[in-house]
């Protein structure tokens, strides 16, 4: 049994008993809805010992249960013994939503009373759950009670760290030119003020960045931009000379992070703009004494579309991070053959290699180093306890990224190590497939991410083949690797793409216990061409690469296809090799030397 956790539920059930709650609920987001979080926000995963990116703990008096999606199915499952919490397996139509569950589980308790910090849930979350507890049985829901503050006694701080001017060298547009463009949006809409919660749109509009969560360099605050004010609220520790004076200067006033809530209840505006998917339940409801306008922010939208200069960005941080791939290719190759490699060891290694690149500001996110077995685990990442020695045999799935000053990167590789089997060979090539026909795919602008899905994942279909995750996301400029509002995925999403948005091409199949296989390319919407149909986009795969050939059944490849790989490569090497070494291009030479049928 697992002691620890154990013992950590324990103490929030005499917590939630003094309190006279039935149950409480745990989510995995911060104060400002963001995917990845500061260790003072990760309560879910204190709780429960599962540390995947999404999910959700309910403890009652007597049960408890994780929801998850099919990314975390394997691991959670791994991750939960021990500890009762029971793993519902998000998506499938045999789970039930929480709701169902605690309706269920509480059906025998008078006026059942369920907790959830209403200060970490967005707004239209917390809405919709107490609309579906009260028909579940009139249960309430309480907000405005966090039992972490009692029970994690050496809770982390919130981080402190300076934040730091990026400069307009790397985000080719002044913040005072983005604000000007929200500031109209407000006046053009009839809007006086909105409040922007999400931390890589704040670190957009301002050309401002941080290091408060690993891996996405931004900083916790919050931003209230009115027709004439923009207030930024911040730990003011975090604020050096030099970014009081930028700020000074772009005409920014800064109060502490705290304030927000009082001003909110204070806002003297006739109306304000807040995104109830982005803008906590206590946020939202602090500022009930005005007319509050419930609509996305549209900075997400504006940040999606890349400048000319972010653009360049993208194109020459790839060439960095494919110099830096290629010599790290080369060094596995040579390196798995002598033993002693393992998971953990060449991730290590890849991070040097990147580190030694101009620009370089650290990774994206953490490397995922999953060989043979563990490549069927969508978001596996090597640990002490899960590190295994890489053999001269079967795959090694490699995904990771980097942040340069002008870019973040994504890729995905599926490394043969030796010899493969035929499944294994019949997959990857299914996958490759996938992955093409995605990235050749024609489409007029505005069409939206789940009318591309089935490109990517047609090949695979026709084989009883698919994969739970979404096939492709935006990528920030120097900012979050994950960004939206596109996403390619099977789930509606009606953000539609434009030109120079990003997005990554990332299909995959995953066959537990054995192996798994991605393919993942950063791509850039670029104009194909004007027609009386209007203007029609295209694809263009930034990432600068090999993707490995020897596991391909040419047999299985039309000649279009093969056609588009061979130019890929085409291009790789003729964009990687004036940045490397002559022993260095003779190897990416043959490793993008053109595929026949002969």
């Amino acid at each position: 049994m697992n002691e620890t956790i154990l013992n950590r539920i324990e103490n929030l059930r005499q917590v939630m008993q003094r309190e006279h709650l039935s149950a409480f609920i745990i989510p995995s987001s911060d104060a400002h809805n963001s995917e990845y979080i500061p260790n003072y926000w990760k309560c879910r995963e204190w709780i429960s010992g599962f540390d995947g990116s999404a999910g959700t703990v309910v403890i009652t008096l007597n049960e408890a249960a994780l929801w998850t999606d099919s990314r975390y199915f394997i691991a959670a499952e791994e991750q939960l013994k021990g500890t009762n919490i029971v793993l519902m397996k998000d998506g499938l139509a045999s789970t039930p939503s929480i709701s169902e569950w605690l309706g269920d589980v509480l059906s025998n308790v008078h006026s059942p009373e369920v907790g959830i910090n209403g200060t970490t849930s967005c707004n239209n979350e917390v809405e919709e759950l107490k609309r579906s507890l009260q028909q579940k049985g009139g249960i309430t829901l309480r907000t405005n009670f966090d039992p972490f503050n009692i029970i994690w006694t050496d809770r982390p701080s919130l981080p402190i760290e300076e934040i730091f001017i990026h400069s307009l060298e790397y985000a080719g547009i002044d913040c005072e030119t983005k604000i000007n463009h929200l500031q109209q949006y407000l006046k053009d809409n009839g809007r006086d003020g909105i409040l922007v919660s999400q931390l890589d749109s704040i670190a957009w509009l301002l050309n401002l960045r941080g290091n408060d969560i690993p891996c996405n360099p931004v900083f916790v605050a919050y931003l209230l931009v009115t027709q004439n004010l923009t207030t930024l609220y911040i730990n003011r520790c975090k604020l050096n000379n030099e970014v009081l004076a930028y700020l000074n200067e772009k005409h920014i006033e800064t109060k502490e992070y705290n304030d927000i809530l009082p001003d909110l209840s204070n806002y003297s505006e006739y109306n304000l703009q807040l995104d109830g998917n982005e803008i906590s339940y206590t946020l939202y409801h602090a500022a009930s004494k005005t007319k509050v306008v419930n609509q996305p922010s549209p900075i997400q939208s504006m940040k999606a579309i890349k400048n000319e200069t972010e653009v360049n960005g993208f194109r020459n941080a790839l060439k960095r991070d494919g110099v830096a791939l290629v010599k790290f290719l080369i060094w596995l190759e040579k390196a798995v053959p002598k033993g002693g490699e393992t998971e953990l060891s060449i991730a290590h290694k890849l991070e040097q290699f990147r580190s030694e690149q101009p620009l370089y500001k650290g990774i994206s996110f953490d490397t995922i180093a999953a060989y043979q077995a563990h490549g069927a685990i969508v978001h596996y990442e090597p640990t002490e306890e899960t590190n295994v020695e890489l053999k001269p045999e079967g795959f090694l799935l490699l995904d990771s990224g980097a942040q340069y000053l002008d870019g973040t990167t994504d890729i995905t590789r599926t490394i043969p190590l030796g010899e493969l089997t035929n499944e294994q060979k019949h997959v990857y090539t299914l996958v490759l497939k996938a992955h093409i026909s995605l990235a050749q795919t024609i489409f007029p602008e505005g069409t939206n991410g789940t009318q591309l899905d089935i490109m990517a994942r047609e090949p695979l279909w026709k084989e009883g083949l698919n994969f739970g995750h979404g096939t492709g996301h935006g990528v920030g400029s120097f900012l979050n690797v994950h960004e939206g509002p596109q996403q390619i995925r099977m789930q509606y999403r009606p953000a539609p793409f434009f030109e120079n948005t990003t997005i990554t091409n990332e299909p995959g199949i995953y066959l537990q216990d054995k192996f798994g296989v991605r393919i993942e390319n950063i791509m850039l919407a670029t104009l194909y061409m004007h027609s009386d149909f209007g203007r029609f986009l295209q694809f263009e795969s930034l990432t600068l690469c090999p993707i490995q050939t020897e596991p391909i059944k040419i047999q299985l490849l039309t000649n279009e296809e093969l056609e588009w790989l061979n130019n890929y490569h085409k291009k790789v090497f003729q964009l990687l090799s004036p940045l490397l070494e002559p022993q260095e291009v003779e190897w990416l030479k043959e490793k993008t030397a053109p595929l026949t049928r002969s």
